[in-house]
């Protein structure tokens, strides 16, 4: 047994659920689509608005489905274009093992075979009709008048927004003036509070990206030791400074907008014809999780190119509200995958969304790019690189060729360079077995203070310290 239309109609919570289902059933919507061969288990990632696809599994079995969409309906609309898809046969679902994230869920669930009927729950009052579902309402007659009307006033919010945004830029440099002249140890003390009160009227100003990105300042400071805090202060309130004087230049540039206002939609991004297009293999090497003090989690996902003979990294960055709990990762540690990587406009490119994805053959033997070329030693080189080019990135992605990892006296674990005398402190933990162990490469993420080790080779195989 699988899922026929009237099963799917019967599932779907209303007929909105099943009108946002058969938008979803174009295959290009979905990087991965699988099932487990001499069984009714299917499985698939749908692309949704973020940079994370969605992982969905149905069990035609018994009907059974879940998503891992943050949904108020259930089941949910990937959920349905799933068994939709299955359904309608237009879609080629590739035999193969189920992961561990479909295989834990058929551990946990318990198969009472309901009837369709009685798992959809309750009927609601508005009849259903899996038939008009996707069916668009005639087109009515444009009015010339009206269009105009639209364009005008979608003109006046644009000019409005950059008056805003104009007037958030002088008080930001204004706030800037002013720590300054009160003191960078009076700042760092107050850091909390001074930089909630510009962050909020950043909001109120439209610039709300700039806004989050102040109200993060007093975390990043204290990560650092007392003696580190009035450089890293300085250098955070200078970055403010030239973030507002490259908007003044050039608003209408995205990588300063989505800095400063809003970033692009996925769709808008895909469809850009000037955007960069890389395709390749990738591989999986760490993911940082951050609760924001908006209460939003950011989730970043770091990939590696290890198709081609370059130090080229790729950001997929997805935000979801703190109170929705912590997701399933989407990705494993270490997981590698053919795909076409599409990056957002920027000078020197680093986030990014996934065109289309496919699995490559296991064990590839694709080895990381190392960080020597020539006279390029420095691990360094390439975050000073990237700052000379986009001086407002607070981090950025490095590989580090041989090294081991070292305690301190006042016990802070080092990255210390094979036969140099390199060497760069942790910010994050790392288990104790990992201290002394030869580390062949290295990945990780540098915010010009500390180094957030995320990955690395060595003798016994790639290990993660991303927890």
């Amino acid at each position: 047994m699988t899922f026929s239309l009237d099963d799917i109609e019967k599932l779907a919570p209303d007929q909105a659920s099943l009108n946002a289902a058969s938008k979803l059933t174009n295959t290009s919507k979905w990087p991965k689509l699988q099932q487990s061969g001499g069984s009714n288990l299917f499985w698939g990632e749908c692309q949704g608005s973020g940079s994370n696809p969605y992982r969905v599994v149905v069990d035609g079995g018994d009907h059974g489905y879940k998503c891992s969409c943050p949904p108020r309906k259930f089941p949910c609309k990937h959920s349905l274009a799933l068994m939709w898809m299955i359904s309608s046969g237009g879609a080629e679902f590739r035999e193969a093992q189920p992961p561990d994230w479909v295989t834990e869920w058929m551990g946990r669930r318990r198969k009472t075979a309901p009837e369709p009927d009685a798992q959809a729950g309750p009927q609601p009052s508005a009849p259903k009709n899996i038939a008009t579902a996707g069916v668009p309402e005639p087109a009515s007659e444009v009015d010339p008048q009206a269009a105009i009307q639209r364009e005008a006033a979608a003109a006046k919010r644009r000019e409005k927004t950059q008056a805003a945004i104009a007037e958030a830029m002088d008080e930001l440099e204004q706030w800037v003036g002013d720590q300054l002249r009160t003191g960078l140890n009076a700042f760092i003390a107050g850091a909390t509070e001074r930089c909630r009160r510009i962050a909020a009227r950043m909001v109120d100003l439209k610039a709300g990206a700039l806004g989050g990105r102040i109200d993060e300042v007093p975390s990043r400071l204290m990560e650092l030791e007392g003696e580190e805090k009035p450089t890293a202060a300085m250098i955070e309130l200078g970055k403010l400074v030239i973030i507002a004087k490259a908007w003044r230049r050039n608003p209408d540039d995205p990588e300063i907008r989505r800095i400063v206002a809003s970033s692009e939609t996925r769709e808008q991004v895909l469809t850009d014809p000037d955007a960069t297009r890389i395709r390749s293999v990738w591989e999986v090497v760490g993911e940082q999780i951050r609760t924001r003090p908006d209460g939003l989690v950011s989730h970043s996902t770091w990939l590696l190119d290890v198709g081609n003979d370059t130090r080229r990294f790729a950001l997929l960055l997805d935000f979801y509200p703190a109170s929705s709990g912590r997701r399933e990762s989407v990705f494993v540690q270490g997981e590698r995958f053919d795909a076409e990587i599409v990056y957002y406009p920027a000078k020197s490119p680093l986030r990014a969304v996934i065109a289309s994805r496919q699995a490559v053959a296991e064990g590839s033997a694709e080895e990381w790019p190392r960080n020597s070329s020539g006279d390029r030693t420095d691990p360094l080189l390439a975050y000073a690189e990237l700052q000379a080019a986009c001086p407002w990135l607070a981090s950025a992605p490095i590989l580090l060729d041989a090294g081991a990892l070292s305690v301190d006296q006042r016990n802070r674990v080092w990255w210390q360079a094979a036969g140099d005398n390199m060497a760069l402190p942790l910010s994050n933990a790392v288990p104790e077995a990992a201290l002394g162990l030869e580390l062949e490469r290295s990945f990780g993420v540098w915010n010009g203070a500390r180094l957030e080790l995320l990955r690395a080779e060595t003798r016994l195989g790639r290990v993660s310290f991303d927890g």
